[in-house]
């Protein structure tokens, strides 16, 4: 029997240059169908809950600031000031919590041999990455619409934000993976941490706002800084000129690098627990 790579009657045969490319796009792929078929597929109303999920929660925020203030501390809509909050936030939280997840998710698939661990980590964050901005972006054009804000939008900002939120969450997700798997404990004791990050990222509240003391320590948060920028690309008056975003790209790929080598590490390990 023929065999790619082997010899052949004489002669070598040589392997497609695409094949493993190939491989590799068909199995993230096959991955991201079941992971829609799965998480979406399975209850009524399918996806409409991932937009009014986050709908949800922003409508409530923003009826309650309005009986505490008069006025939202950017613009003249409740709304928009907690969407440009929320939906950055938002896409952290899809992206770690399914970045953190990929293994034991797509675990009993892991052992066939034409699917590996990156596979399965690249197809849950584009698909969570995926809808999330789809989510985004239908949010934000109801809440344009509704509210006749006439804004001007600077969509370098916007996306720059979007593509921050979403780094930052794979960071500290892919990070989490190998601690996740090997200390069940470890996973709740995170999400009992990662609560009061939406007070903490500036969802409810401006930067400006809190007193210089919080701020020099609110500064250190990334997420600060990446709200802050989704808000600039929605208020045209508004500069955060304090945001750093080579600190953020920092804080975002040095989990990332220690998470995949972690997961390289140990990903035969992570399959037998």
């Amino acid at each position: 029997m023929k065999e790619s790579g082997q010899m052949s009657g004489g002669r070598a045969v040589p392997q497609r240059p695409g094949a493993p490319r190939f491989r590799a796009f068909r199995a993230i792929s096959a991955l991201m169908l079941r992971e829609m078929a799965t998480r979406y597929g399975r209850s009524p109303g399918g996806y409409i809950w991932a937009v009014l999920d986050p709908l949800g929660t922003i409508l409530l925020l923003s009826l309650a600031m309005s009986f505490l203030i008069q006025s939202p501390p950017l613009g003249v809509s409740f709304v928009l000031f907690k969407a440009t909050g929320m939906m950055p936030f938002a896409i952290y939280g899809s992206l770690s919590g399914a970045a953190s997840s990929a293994i034991s998710f797509s675990r009993p698939l892991l052992r066939y041999p034409g699917v590996t661990w990156m596979d399965a980590l690249l197809a849950r964050v584009l698909m969570n990455f995926l809808t999330t901005v789809l989510v985004a972006v239908l949010i934000f054009a109801g809440v344009l619409l509704w509210s006749d804000t006439r804004t001007l939008l600077d969509f370098p900002l916007i996306l720059l934000a979007m593509a921050l939120a979403a780094l930052f969450g794979t960071g500290v997700g892919v990070c989490n993976i190998v601690f996740f798997m090997r200390y069940p404990a470890w996973e709740h004791t995170w999400a009992i941490l990662n609560r009061p990050m939406l007070l903490a990222s500036g969802v409810l509240f401006l930067f400006e706002s809190m007193p210089r003391a919080v701020q020099e320590i609110l500064w250190y948060n990334p997420l600060v800084h990446i709200i802050a920028l989704m808000r600039e690309g929605f208020y045209p008056m508004y500069h955060a000129s304090w945001v750093s975003v080579p600190f953020v790209l920092v804080t975002a790929l040095l989990p990332l690098a220690a998470g995949l080598l972690l997961v390289r590490h140990h990903h035969v390990d992570l399959l037998n627990l």
